[in-house]
C-alpha cells in the first residue's frame, strides 16, 4: 500500500573492527546523559485499542519503529521510542523502509538492509495498557537484533532511572513505570549518549551489561534471541505492576492481542455511516475510515470528548518538557473533530466532545481557553472569540437544547465582550484584529444561540443575539473589504484589519520570521470562506468570489498531487529555508522559514464548491487531499510547496507531507466532512438558522 521509502541509516549499526572490550557491568556512568527531543512530527501511524482498559497509544515513526508512546492519557508521552538495531561484521549499511497498513488502525513495518530482512507487526493490548511488537528477522549468522527503548516517563524525557529485573527491563520516574520484557539475550540501561546501546554498538557488539541507571536522560538496550520473537512494552503506576503487566500480555500472545485489537476496531467501523459512493477509489474508501479512526484514537479514555490536536510534536515544540500544544484540547480543534465525527457517523463522539466543552472547558464567564490540557486545565491564555462560538454551533448541529445555559453564558460573553468581534486572537493565532473567519463564526454562534434561546422560552436573548448578530454582518465589510489593496481593481476581503479600516494602509508585524511592517492590505487568509460555510454570505457575494482569485494568485500552489493553498500571506509557520526547525523565537523580518501549504483549506474550499453548486470542482480537491497522505494513510497538517529545504528537493516531492504534525486530527476532519457534503450535494454541516435568516 505504501511505497518503499528512500534508504534511510536508522536500523542498521555495523561492526567496525574494533579490538573486543572487556564487559562492562554494574552501575552505568556518565550521568544524566544527553537530552533528545522528541522524534520527528510526520507519523506514518497512531495505534491504541478500542478499550478504555488499555490507556497506551502508540505512533509509527516513518524513519522506522515507535515514535512517542502515550500513557496513562493521550496529553503526554511516557516514552520517545521503541527502536531496533541490527549489528553485522561489515560495513556501514542503510535500511529501506516500508509502512503498510493492516486491518483497523494496525500497521506492519519492513525494514530491508545489506543482506538481512526485519519485519516488525505493532499493536496495542485491549487488555491492558501495553504495546506490543511481533518480529521477524531473515540474516545470516553474525547479525545481531536488539531493541532500544528510550523512556519519557510522566510527559519528561529526562529523571527516569532503570534496571534490569527478571530478565527484563523496568524504569521508573515517579508515579510512572514501565517494562520492556521479551526472549532477551542481554540487557543494558544506560544515558543517552555516553553509556547507551546506540553508542555502545558502534562497533557491532554489545559490551556493555549495565544493571541500572540512575535518573537522567535513560536508554534501555536488549539484545533478542531468536528469529522470530515477540516483545512486550508496558506502563503501570510501578515497576512490578508494569513487568506483570507485560508478561501478561506475552503470555496471551502476540497473534491473540493482535486479532482482539482488530476486532475492536472492525466493530467500531460497523457502527458508522459507509464510505459514500464519491470516494470513487479504494485507496479514498480506506482514507474515509483511516480518518474516522484516527480521529477516535485522538480521544483520551480518562477523560471522554477530550480529542487532542494531534499525537506529535512538530519543530521546536520537540523540545518542550513536557510536551507541547498538539497534545492539548482546543475548542477550535474540537469543534472541527465534532463535525468530522459526525459526518462519518459517529455523533456519539461528537456529543462527548460538546459535553467537555462545556462542562469541563467552559470558564465561569462562558468562554474558553485558548486550550487545556486534557483534564480541562488550561495552559495558554489567549482568548479567541470563535472558540467562544464554535462550542455553540456544535450544540445547535447537534440539536443539543439541553446545553442551554453553557450556550446563554458563551453567547452573553460574545454580545459583552468590549470591541467585539475584534479578537485578541484569530484563527491562526498569532494576530489580533477584525478577522472575516472570527466574525463569521462570532455571527453563526449567536444565530445558533437565538434558535436555542426561543426552544428554552428566552425571546429576549434571541433579540438580543439576533440584533449584535445582524448589526455584525452589515459592518462586516466595511470592517475587512478592501478597495484598495494592491492585488485587485475589485473589493476583496483581508486575513484581518488591526483598526477596522481596510483601506487604510495600517501595518503589523506578521511573525514567525516573516515581515515586520506589513501593509495590511496585502495580507489575505482563505479562512473568510467559513462566511459562506456557515451561511452568513452566499457563495455568490461580489466580494467573495473576487477574494477567491486573489487568494488563489497570493497563496495558490499547483502540485502534481493537486491544488493547495498556504494558510496566510507571508506565513512563516515551517521548517526554515535549510531545512531546519521551525523556532518560537525565530527574529521578526530574517525571512528563514516558511510555512508550506494545508490540505485541509483545500477541503474548505471545496466545501465553498459544493455551495456554489461545483460539484465537480469540488471532487477533484477531494481527490487532492487523499494524495496528500503520508505512508499509514496519515493526512498531514502540511504539504511541501515549490520551494522545499535547499538540496532536497528531489526527496521531498511538492504536494508530499512536511515534517508537520501529521496526522492532525483536523485535517482528517476535513476530509471526512467533504467526502459526506459531496455525497449529500450540499453542506451538511451549514448551520439552517443562518443560511434562513441571511440567504433566503
Amino acid at each position: 500500500m505504501t511505497p518503499v521509502l528512500p534508504a534511510l541509516p536508522v536500523l542498521l549499526v555495523a561492526a567496525l573492527g574494533l579490538t573486543p572490550m572487556a564487559p562492562a557491568t554494574g552501575a552505568a556512568p556518565g550521568a544524566p546523559g544527553v537530552d533528545q527531543q522528541y522524534l520527528p512530527a510526520d507519523k506514518s501511524g497512531l495505534l491504541t485499542s478500542r478499550t478504555r482498559e488499555s490507556r497506551v497509544w502508540a505512533t509509527v515513526q516513518r524513519e522506522g519503529g515507535l515514535g512517542e508512546i502515550f500513557y496513562p492519557t493521550i496529553g503526554g508521552p511516557s516514552a520517545r521510542s521503541l527502536t531496533f538495531a541490527v549489528t553485522s561484521r561489515g560495513r556501514l549499511s542503510t535500511a529501506a523502509v516500508r509502512t503498510e497498513q493492516l486491518d483497523g488502525l494496525r500497521f506492519r513495518q519492513s525494514f530491508e538492509g545489506a543482506g538481512w530482512h526485519l519485519t516488525a507487526d505493532y499493536t496495542t493490548d485491549p487488555a491492558r495498557s501495553a504495546v506490543l511488537v511481533d518480529l521477524t528477522f531473515t540474516a545470516p549468522r553474525g547479525f545481531g537484533l536488539y531493541a532500544i527503548y528510550d523512556p519519557a516517563l510522566g510527559n519528561s524525557r529526562g529523571g527516569d532511572s532503570g534496571r534490569t529485573s527478571g530478565g527484563a527491563l523496568v524504569a521508573t520516574d515517579g508515579g510512572v513505570s514501565s517494562a520492556l520484557a521479551g526472549p532477551f539475550a542481554a540487557t543494558s540501561s544506560g544515558f543517552a549518549g555516553v553509556s547507551d546501546g546506540p553508542t555502545d554498538l558502534r562497533d557491532g557488539r554489545m559490551d556493555w551489561h549495565y544493571s541500572s541507571a540512575a535518573a537522567g536522560n535513560l536508554v534501555q538496550t536488549a539484545a533478542l534471541r531468536g528469529r522470530h520473537t515477540t516483545v512486550a512494552l508496558a506502563f503501570a503506576g510501578s515497576a512490578s505492576e508494569a513487568l506483570s503487566t507485560a508478561r501478561r500480555s506475552l503470555r496471551d500472545g502476540f497473534r491473540s492481542v493482535a486479532r482482539s485489537y482488530a476486532y475492536g476496531w472492525k466493530h467500531y467501523l460497523a457502527g458508522l455511516s459507509d464510505p459514500p459512493r464519491v470516494l470513487r477509489t479504494a485507496a479514498q474508501r480506506q482514507l474515509f475510515r483511516t480518518s474516522a479512526m484516527v480521529l477516535a484514537a485522538s480521544e483520551d479514555k480518562i477523560h471522554p470528548g477530550a480529542y487532542v490536536a494531534a499525537p506529535a510534536s512538530p519543530w521546536a515544540f520537540g523540545t518542550d518538557d513536557p510536551s507541547g500544544p498538539y497534545h492539548l484540547v482546543w475548542a477550535r480543534d474540537l469543534y472541527q473533530i465534532a463535525t468530522g465525527l459526525i459526518a462519518a457517523g459517529d455523533r456519539a463522539g461528537a456529543h462527548r466532545a460538546l459535553t467537555f466543552l462545556f462542562d469541563v472547558q467552559q470558564k465561569p464567564d462562558g468562554s474558553f481557553p485558548q486550550n487545556s490540557q486534557v483534564d480541562g486545565t488550561p495552559v495558554w491564555g489567549g482568548l479567541q472569540l470563535d472558540e467562544v462560538a464554535l462550542p455553540i454551533v456544535l450544540a445547535y448541529q447537534l440539536g443539543r437544547t439541553d446545553t442551554w445555559p453553557h450556550v446563554k453564558r458563551a453567547a452573553d460573553f460574545l454580545v459583552s465582550y468590549p470591541g467585539a468581534p475584534f479578537t485578541p486572537q484569530e484563527r491562526w493565532e498569532n494576530q489580533s484584529g477584525y478577522s472575516p473567519n472570527t466574525i463569521a463564526t462570532a455571527i453563526a454562534g449567536l444565530v445558533c444561540a437565538a434558535s436555542i434561546a426561543r426552544t428554552q422560552g428566552d425571546p429576549a436573548s434571541a433579540r438580543r443575539y439576533l440584533a449584535t448578530a445582524d448589526s455584525w454582518r452589515a459592518r462586516l465589510k466595511s470592517w475587512t473589504v478592501t478597495t484598495t489593496g494592491p492585488y485587485s481593481a475589485r473589493p476583496y476581503f483581508l486575513r484581518l484589519t488591526k483598526d477596522g479600516k481596510p483601506d487604510a494602509g495600517t501595518t503589523y508585524a506578521i511573525g514567525d520570521s516573516g515581515p515586520t511592517a506589513v501593509d495590511q492590505r496585502t495580507v489575505v487568509d482563505p479562512s473568510f470562506l467559513d462566511l459562506v460555510r456557515l451561511g452568513v454570505l452566499p457563495p455568490s457575494d461580489a466580494d467573495v468570489v473576487t477574494t477567491l482569485a486573489v487568494v488563489d494568485t497570493q497563496l495558490g500552489v499547483a502540485t502534481p498531487r493537486g491544488f493547495f493553498w498556504h494558510r496566510a500571506s507571508f506565513d512563516g509557520f515551517g521548517e526554515q529555508l535549510d531545512g531546519s526547525q521551525w523556532e518560537y523565537d525565530e527574529p521578526g523580518g530574517s525571512l528563514v522559514s516558511r510555512g508550506r501549504a494545508w490540505p485541509l483549506l483545500s477541503g474548505e474550499r471545496g466545501e465553498y464548491e459544493i455551495a456554489a453548486g461545483d460539484l465537480r470542482a469540488a471532487s477533484a480537491r477531494l481527490a487532492s487531499m487523499a494524495r496528500a497522505a503520508g505512508p499509514g494513510g496519515q493526512l498531514p497538517e502540511q504539504v511541501w510547496d515549490r520551494t522545499p529545504p535547499a538540496g532536497q528537493g528531489r526527496r521531498l516531492q511538492p504536494g508530499t507531507p512536511t515534517f508537520s504534525a501529521t496526522p492532525l486530527a483536523w485535517t482528517h476532519a476535513q476530509y471526512l466532512r467533504l467526502a459526506r457534503d459531496l455525497a449529500a450535494g450540499r453542506v451538511v454541516e451549514q448551520p439552517a438558522a443562518v443560511a434562513d435568516r441571511y440567504l433566503g
